[in-house]
């Protein structure tokens, strides 16, 4: 199974972040205080869709030996050796 770890991350901080800013949104606070719930909501909900769409868009790809420089060395290196079959 090739579940990439940012998309469930993703998916988690983008709720919980939600949660908070619809939270934040209908509390009011004190004229003196900050919303904290309001901000890092809204810092936790950038985060996930960050983290979602690289998750999404999937940077983490294998690529062949012949088209990588260290995978052409070391097929060059097991050749020299005899240990390619």
């Amino acid at each position: 199974m090739q579940l990439d770890i940012r998309l469930p991350i993703g998916l988690m901080f983008t709720v919980l972040g939600l949660l908070l800013v619809v939270v934040g949104a209908f509390l009011r606070p004190n004229d003196h205080a900050v919303n904290v719930d309001l901000w890092w909501g809204a810092v936790m909900l950038i985060f996930g869709v960050v983290m979602f769409l690289f998750g999404r868009r999937g940077t983490a790809t294998a690529r062949l030996t012949e088209e990588s420089s260290e995978g052409q060395r070391i097929e060059e290196m097991e050749h020299r050796s005899g240990l390619e079959s």
